[in-house]
């Protein structure tokens, strides 16, 4: 009886009730272990953000604004933050290009962990987040060779990188989908976890078109070669290191009310 129950489950998961999930997860976790059985997918605790996507999502931030502020106070030349670009400061040849370096890897690093910590967010929006991690990595590994040398590797992965960081929220909104409590939790039966407001059409749409302004502005300047290039790369960045962190922040708190609403 249970072995066919099971079947049917396997086959049609929407239909699974407080006691499909339990007999889900025993099932899968005989086999799979302690923590990892089927009815995880039907969870809520697979969809909520764990805490470490807190301290990926400050650090990006973080590594980035620290980074070029300390790099620039360390050089022993007049740098100008509003007239010099952030590349300047890792260029080959470029006073403790390391620091600035090293910062950028880490903002790389902290956007592909939080990518993988957005559970919330649609998948294809955290693959894009993950891209333009990556892509941040591949800027820090390939400086500006210092001059007027042209850099295409560097300018390829940094065009990568701004876009797909201002982009993400765009494509992150997400529809109200059925929440699976345990079967310890009170009343038995299933609800629908609202969507946090980050990830809703609204919101991701406002916040990608307000990283598109920036991003804007920070292409025309380039282009121009204005004394306003660094001013409108770093608001550019900063914004796009900035979201993920708002997102995580304002995902975590409603879900929290969610789990303790009555």
């Amino acid at each position: 009886m249970q072995h066919d129950r099971y079947q049917r489950l396997i086959r049609d998961p929407v239909t699974m009730d407080i006691a499909d999930a339990a007999l889900v997860r025993r099932a899968s976790e005989w086999v799979l272990g302690p923590g990892f059985g089927l009815s995880a997918a039907y969870s809520p605790d697979m969809r909520s953000v764990p805490g470490w996507g807190v301290v990926t999502s400050t650090a990006a931030p973080v590594l980035l604004i620290g980074g070029w502020t300390l790099t620039a106070a360390l050089r022993p030349d007049h740098f100008t933050s509003v007239t010099d670009t952030i590349s300047a400061l890792a260029a080959i040849g470029a006073p403790n290009r390391w620091v600035m370096t090293v910062a950028l890897v880490g903002v790389g690093a902290a956007h592909i962990g939080t990518a993988l910590a957005l559970r919330p967010a649609a998948s294809a929006a955290r693959c894009l987040l993950a891209t333009g991690g990556t892509a941040t990595v591949l800027v820090a590994l390939n400086p500006l060779p210092g001059g007027s040398t042209p850099a295409p590797a560097h300018a390829l992965a940094a065009g990568v990188s701004f876009i797909a960081l201002a982009v993400w929220p765009a494509i992150s909104w997400n529809r109200r989908r059925p929440a699976l409590p345990s079967d310890e939790a009170p009343g038995g039966k299933a609800d629908l976890e609202p969507v946090p407001a980050s990830f809703r059409p609204v919101t991701a749409l406002g916040a990608s078109a307000v990283l598109l302004i920036g991003l804007g502005w920070f292409f025309a300047e380039l282009a121009g070669r204005t004394d306003r290039v660094g001013l409108s790369e770093r608001v550019a960045a900063g914004g796009q290191a900035l979201w993920p962190l708002a997102a995580i922040l304002q995902t975590r708190r409603a879900q929290r009310a969610w789990k303790t609403s009555p």
